[in-house]
């Protein structure tokens, strides 16, 4: 049972998690928490002050009062985060001598959020009588490759962390987000990794069931911030709820299925704050043979554009292409291609005035920024007649710029001007889902 910022956010949400896994209890749970919602990011920006030597105090007072307080509206003890707190200051004041704010500096910095957060839960459960122990991820064996701020879990974790549990008595409450590589670092798995590191405990227990709770109703058909008729699916297969993880969906973080698809493992999205809704639960395979689910839609991207004549039944231009983009470690999403020109998409936010000026020595390049990429995700969407056409003829006069239809049959995407995302997703949820 993975509870994520919102869900432990101040003492009430504390009070009704603890609720929720009590009426778990004959499941045997085993509780994985988030920090703090805002926490992580008031830990970077605490980090970052310190690092340049600038007065960081004030700021981290903020974050451990937020702490103090919610644990005196539950009733336990300030001594709970004793250690965690004490560490916290020193590794800051060092910070502020060192200036030396590293990625591997960064990621101990962020991971006094849930190892916090895990100590006031499990004090709390246990206060109100459900026996509860607070571990660190990395202290039952969650070991990772030295990528700090996006690690991978290794194979041995998973044995390691089932010789560690499976016999606990107490309910484990586990920090989420947070593992250590070989060398004993502290390293973290991405933003929203605490997903990712209930999968990957749910794999190494053998669990009957994952539970991801969180702040909406499951995977809607529609962010409904743009769709207000959005509505929850029901079911989604592992290949949908990865594809929409991947394309922006902010229920699921992108790697969170995968250690649950190795062991066929139901995964159950449900709503903290309605307990009582069924959510939505990703499956192996769902019966329907093909089917739309969802409108997915991602902001911020940019088009760079290569033209050449050079390509012109040229073999080895994409590799040369691909080359730069593996050298400045640069990810490219859709591709489109023709004799002559060459279109590649990818997240606007990253830095990629090195890589353009690198990829004009094979072409004349143009960079188009402030688009937006919608995804219709589905099941067998290739086999299914007409596809394309009943989805770009309810979107009128607007322009598409690339259009995608993917292999793996479960999306078709396009690009078109950020301007324009908003309508062209509540056009197409109506045309598909008639609201």
């Amino acid at each position: 049972m993975k509870f994520g910022g919102t869900s432990v956010g101040n003492a009430e949400r504390i009070r009704n998690l603890a609720k929720i896994v009590q009426s778990h209890l004959s499941r045997r749970p085993v509780v994985v928490v988030s920090a703090f919602s805002g926490i992580t990011d008031g830990l970077i920006e605490v980090a970052y002050l310190a690092s340049k030597g600038e007065e960081f105090s004030a700021k981290l007072d903020g974050i451990l009062d937020r702490h103090y307080k919610t644990m005196d509206e539950l009733g336990v003890g300030h001594g709970t985060i004793k250690s965690e707190t004490s560490q916290l200051r020193s590794f800051m004041n060092r910070l502020h001598e060192s200036k030396e704010l590293t990625p591997k500096v960064l990621d101990t910095a962020v991971s006094f959020g849930e190892r916090m957060s895990s100590r006031i839960v499990a004090a709390y459960m246990t206060r109100v009588g459900m026996e509860a122990v607070a571990y660190d991820a990395y202290d039952i064996g969650l070991v990772t490759d030295s990528n700090f701020g996006d690690a991978e879990v290794l194979p041995e974790a998973y044995a390691s962390i089932n010789k560690k549990l499976a016999r606990a008595k107490a309910i484990p409450v586990i920090t989420g987000f947070i593992a250590k590589d070989k060398e004993g670092d502290i390293t973290t798995l991405g933003r929203g990794g605490s997903d990712y590191t209930s999968t990957i405990v749910g794999s190494a227990l053998d669990a009957d069931e994952i539970q991801i709770w969180t702040d909406v109703n499951g995977i809607m058909t529609a962010d409904p911030k743009i769709v207000s008729g959005a509505r929850t699916i029901d079911s989604v297969s592992y290949a949908e709820a990865s594809e929409l993880a991947f394309l922006g969906a902010k229920v699921l973080h992108p790697k969170t299925i995968l250690p649950a698809v190795e062991k066929s493992i139901p995964v159950r999205i449900l709503n903290t704050f309605n307990p009582t809704h069924k959510g939505t639960v990703v499956l192996g395979d769902v019966k329907a043979k093909s089917r739309v689910i969802s409108i997915a839609c991602q902001k911020k991207i940019q088009v760079i554009n290569l033209t050449t004549s050079k390509m012109f039944r040229m073999h080895g231009f994409l590799r040369q292409v691909f080359e730069i983009f593996d050298r400045h470690k640069i990810s490219a999403d859709m591709v489109s291609t023709s004799e002559v020109s060459v279109s590649i998409t990818l997240d606007g936010r990253q830095q990629t005035g090195a890589l353009v000026d690198d990829l004009k020595k094979l072409a004349r390049v143009s960079v188009m920024r402030d688009r937006a990429k919608i995804s219709i995700v589905g099941k067998g969407m290739a086999h299914m007649p007409g596809i394309i056409g009943k989805w770009s003829s309810c979107l009128g006069n607007m322009y598409i710029e690339m259009i995608s239809s993917s292999t793996s049959e479960v999306n078709d995407g396009f690009i078109i001007e950020e301007k324009y995302a908003d309508e062209a997703v509540r056009k197409l949820h109506k045309r598909f889902f008639g609201s």
